[in-house]
């Protein structure tokens, strides 16, 4: 049977290192939120976004849920588990992205989701080096998640620890993404820019 699988997109972070708000950055015809969240939804539905409170978020499409992170600056975990939160009782599963990933494309989040199986967490992995903005995570972590939050104990490596997880070494991805361009964040101006060249938009 087929896995009902949503998608959870967190632009609740404080863009320092880019210097302004990553979700409205540019991205050819759109922004960069709007671009993600389009890709995402694609593939799995609904798709929730994550902002922090009073944050201001870029036009969405009608069908995308949006919530706020109850928690200030708690970063990714917290963020997960307001889109946890927010997801209809139907879905089982959820591809989580960052809103700064624009060269995800709908063949690697359909691998992460096939490669999830009956496992809780399908992350991508490099070395020592985790994924958690590009994993798929079966709803019913949202227990380990309130547990961990709830000690303090922010760091999503932790959920990876608690969680029956499938580590997918990232170069068995290359099959749908040889230059593993769903993994490239935006998080500086020269990031920006650089992902900006490979879509052919500068």
């Amino acid at each position: 049977m087929e896995l009902n699988v949503a998608g959870i997109v967190l632009c609740g972070g404080k863009s320092s290192r880019m210097g302004r708000p990553k979700e409205w950055l540019p991205f050819g015809p759109e922004v960069l939120l709007q671009r993600v969240v389009r890709i995402l939804a694609e593939v799995v539905s609904p798709v929730v976004v994550v902002g922090a409170r009073g944050q201001e978020l870029p036009a969405l499409p009608a069908g995308v849920i949006q919530v706020s992170d109850e928690h200030d600056a708690l970063g990714p975990l917290a963020g997960l588990q307001a889109g946890l939160n927010a997801l209809p009782d139907t879905a089982e599963a959820a591809y989580v992205s960052a809103c700064d990933a624009p060269l995800l494309k709908t063949e690697f989040v359909a691998e992460m989701i096939r490669r999830l199986g009956a496992h809780q967490i399908a992350i991508p992995r490099d070395g020592r080096y985790h994924y958690p903005l590009s994993a798929v995570y079966r709803t019913n972590v949202k227990s380990d998640v309130c547990r961990l939050i709830d000690a303090g104990r922010l760091r999503p490596f932790y959920l990876i620890e608690t969680a029956d997880t499938l580590e997918v070494d990232i170069d068995d991805l290359r099959v749908v993404d040889p230059e593993l361009a769903s993994l490239r964040n935006s998080n500086t101006p020269d990031e920006y820019q650089a992902v900006l060249s490979a879509a052919g938009y500068a």
